[in-house]
């Protein structure tokens, strides 16, 4: 029988699955394959965060958690163990160029942004940089893609400068993937590192606002004043954490890393059965 709490948690739950319900039918995924994924989420946590002397928990108990058959337990650990669920999101050859075209010191300029290269030179050029961080993409195919995206610019000289920060996944289901992985799933991890009674140190920070009263009219110019503003916060962050990488680049074969995210987001209530109250 649920409590009080926990119909409370679950009716909140109800409204955060309500998007996530409405991409994965766009997408043409039903009930059958969300209640797998559901499932291995499920027993992949019980079976790793329960244990006891730093051991996998045991199936009987994994079942007594999860509400699952020890059947059912025993399929998905073996699924688990045989890397099926594995979700893997690189970075692609375009992005860590522009990656490291603002963060290598050999290409940035006196006030510490991305330089305006040559594109042919043994040094400080285009085609080095490419060379050193494109993998075995061709210089002229990669300034072609960079243009094609309208990530560079090239003056009269033939130079190249560098005009957008990022470049987004071309498909909407690459788009969904990176999404998932690089926001909601950081989000869900602070909200969950944050209501643990039991985490060691301060909480994560988890900053949000929001307003009841904007008129509708007003709509349009507050997306474009809020998109520039939280480009700014997101660019400024991203300058931090690449001053760490090139500051640690040499010991980072030597030591322990963790990977970090800040996440700034836009939101517009349109669900209006959601049952939200805002």
């Amino acid at each position: 029988m649920q409590n009080d709490i926990q119909r409370q948690i679950l009716g909140a739950f109800l409204v955060a699955l309500r998007p996530i319900a409405r991409i994965l039918l766009r997408f043409g995924i039903g009930f059958r394959e969300f209640s797998e994924i559901s499932k291995t989420a499920f027993v992949d946590v019980a079976s790793r965060e329960y244990g006891l002397r730093g051991r996998p928990t045991n199936i009987s108990r994994v079942a007594v958690m999860t509400g699952l058959t020890r059947k059912e337990v025993r399929r998905i650990r073996e699924k688990i163990e045989g890397g099926d669920q594995a979700v893997v999101v690189k970075a692609t050859p375009l992005s860590e160029i522009l990656h490291r075209w603002h963060a290598e010191s050999d290409f940035l300029n006196e006030s510490g942004r991305p330089a305006v290269l040559p594109f042919a030179g043994d040094e400080r050029s285009f085609s080095d940089l490419v060379r050193r961080f494109g993998g075995d993409i061709p210089p002229g195919a990669m300034r072609t893609e960079l243009k094609r995206v309208g990530a560079i610019e090239e003056n009269e000289r033939g130079e190249l400068q560098v005009i957008k920060r990022t470049v987004h996944p071309k498909g909407a289901h690459e788009k969904l993937i990176t999404a998932l992985v690089h926001a909601l799933y950081p989000l869900a991890s602070t909200i969950s590192h944050n209501v643990d009674p039991e985490r060691n140190g301060d909480p994560w920070t988890q900053i949000d606002t929001f307003s009841q009263s904007i008129r509708k009219r007003d709509l349009t110019r507050l997306r474009r004043i809020s998109f520039d503003r939280l480009s700014e916060v997101a660019e400024s962050f991203d300058d931090l954490f690449m001053a760490y990488e090139a500051l640690h680049d040499k010991d980072v074969e030597n030591e322990e890393t963790s990977t970090v995210a800040v996440g700034v987001f836009y939101f517009e209530e349109t669900d209006k059965s959601a049952g939200v109250e805002w």
